[in-house]
């Protein structure tokens, strides 16, 4: 109850942080958000009607009250997009929270280090709290805390791909050498997933899709769920080391004398 994960001026007692695209209904939507017990929730403003905030989906299914919005940048190609973006955004959801990407290649997705570094630091001077999604690089992740990021968000695999972690080693010098939160971000496919990142020692996880995309959205997020909690409890029991050779958990000296 006591470990609490704080990001800028907000506290966190879940871990899992879950997206909002690719569900099959809203209702959906909402329950397996409900099951995930997650506390903060990306959505994309391009989801969003400005127009009329009181008939949106997106906006009537979320409770507000429990769960802090983390809006994104998805869709922008450059630091001056996204800032303009991270502007609107905070006009929307009132909200000084924004989850930086900037992905201009539309086939890989994969976050631009340059355009990302250039966008947090101006985006930080302005007031955000700003969790930027970067590629597994332990250089720009410095940087990035450097500059004023609240948070880092590493991918574990290509957005969308369910593939675990395949940045894994280089995952373990990013969490290792971070002062600022650092939230393993896209890729994971599977609760066990979770659980290996957290026992890693990242801070919080985000899924989306593997969740989204699963035969039941809801029972996969309350799966994630108690993967995330498990998985952050073995990382503060402290895992066992790892040997090459057998360990006897007894003694093999006289028995039965």
């Amino acid at each position: 109850m006591n470990d609490i994960l704080t990001i800028g001026a907000r506290q966190f007692t879940s871990r899992l942080f879950v997206g909002t695209g690719k569900f099959p209904s809203p209702q959906i939507m909402q329950k397996a958000v409900i099951a995930s017990g997650s506390q903060m929730v990306t959505v994309a403003m391009k989801r969003i009607n400005m127009l009329n905030e009181a008939t949106d989906d997106m906006l009537t299914h979320i409770n507000r009250d429990n769960v802090q919005f983390l809006p994104n940048t998805s869709g922008v190609r450059d630091a001056q997009e996204a800032v303009l973006a991270a502007q609107m955004s905070r006009e929307v959801f009132h909200t000084d929270f924004i989850k930086l990407e900037i992905h201009p290649d539309p086939k890989y997705l994969m976050p631009d280090p340059i355009e990302t570094l250039k966008a947090t630091e101006e985006l930080a001077r302005l007031g955000f709290t700003v969790l930027p999604y970067v590629q597994p690089d332990p250089v720009l992740c410095k940087r990035l805390e450097e500059v004023g990021s609240a948070a880092v968000m590493p991918l574990a695999a290509p957005i969308g791909t369910n593939k675990g972690l395949v940045a894994r080693d280089l995952l373990e010098i990013i969490i290792e050498q971070s002062r600022v939160p650092v939230v393993i971000d896209a890729g994971l496919g599977a609760p066990s997933h979770a659980a290996d990142a957290m026992e890693l020692g990242a801070d919080a996880v985000l899924v989306n899709t593997a969740i989204a995309i699963a035969d039941d959205p809801v029972r996969m997020a309350r799966a994630f769920s108690q993967a995330t909690i498990a998985g952050r409890e073995a990382f503060l029991a402290g895992l066992g080391a790892v040997s090459t050779s057998a360990q006897a958990s007894s003694p093999l000296t006289s028995f039965l004398s």
